[in-house]
């Protein structure tokens, strides 16, 4: 059963794949790097015009590596979760420095760069170099916990029992396991979707357990996304926003304008230097790092 549920997914993403720009035949190692770490509770369409900006204005490690992390900082916009910008450029450092400015094959040296977790080792081996990865992020996870399990999602994190499904389901071959970790993951973004799953338009509806059983609602007591307004991440955001769109430094007052409550914008401001993406100056305005 399982051999022929990889079929009917190879053949549904053959004529539903969506062309995004980090799948095309002449896509770079460090494109597809960028992809990924862009993505990360990110949607694409979100993705798409960031993407392509950075791209084009730092096509090669090297080329980001020269700029100033500020500028990195910057040209993140507004995709949320900053400090991956910060890391991004860190990485372009130690691939410049190390790796003579490519992006390495092996599982075992992207681990090694900054910020780059299991999953996306993962995807850069597989979608960058055609290696036969299990390639576990959460749209694959929830395809495969209500297709074998029966589940509605998955739990938190990946169990050992899931990375072996995900390891028994890879053909055999590079290439085709490449394409079939892509075609499971456009599978959950597409159909088997988190909220409203259109089990009518699965090519392996018949033989999804979690369909058979009825679609039973998780047991679990997760909650769905998290409140944004008010936060101490909106807050953040807000002062973030202040000085990615000056020409330069900024003055407290400018901050202090962005965001009504002083404690809450003095623990965002604070928590923002400890992260690195906002540098202090003596004479006592901001800036982005440099």
């Amino acid at each position: 059963m399982a051999s022929g549920n990889v079929t009917e997914i190879l053949h549904w993403y053959a004529s539903h794949q969506r062309d995004l720009p980090w799948r095309r035949p002449d896509a770079t190692a460090w494109a597809v790097l960028v992809s990924e770490v862009m993505l990360q509770q990110t949607p694409v369409a979100r993705v798409l015009p960031v993407y392509e900006e950075w791209l084009s204005r730092w096509p090669t490690p090297a080329a980001l590596a020269a700029a100033p992390a500020g500028d990195a900082v910057r040209a993140w916009g507004r995709l949320g979760y900053p400090r991956r910008a910060l890391r991004l450029h860190a990485t372009a450092r130690v691939l410049t420095e190390r790796h003579g400015g490519e992006v390495p094959a092996s599982v075992e040296a992207l681990l090694a760069l900054p910020g780059i977790g299991s999953y996306t080792a993962a995807a850069v081996a597989s979608f960058a170099f055609g290696q036969r990865q299990a390639v576990l992020d959460t749209n694959v996870r929830r395809v495969l916990a209500r297709l074998f399990n029966g589940q509605e999602r998955p739990p938190v994190s990946p169990s050992a029992a899931e990375v072996r499904l995900a390891e028994s389901l890879l053909p055999e071959s590079p290439g085709v396991a490449a394409r079939w970790s892509v075609a499971v993951m456009e599978l959950g973004a597409l159909v088997c979707t988190a909220a409203r799953p259109a089990c009518a338009s699965c090519p392996v509806a018949p033989s999804c357990a979690w369909r058979r059983a009825g679609s039973p609602a998780s047991s679990d007591s997760r909650r769905g996304s998290q409140a944004y307004d008010g936060t101490d991440r909106q807050c953040r955001g807000r002062l973030l926003a202040v000085l990615r769109e000056a020409a330069g430094p900024v003055a407290g007052p400018r901050l202090d304008a962005a965001w009504p409550d002083p404690l809450q914008r003095g623990r965002a401001l604070d928590s923002l230097v400890a992260d690195g993406l906002i540098d202090p100056l003596p004479d006592g305005r901001f800036a982005l790092p440099r």
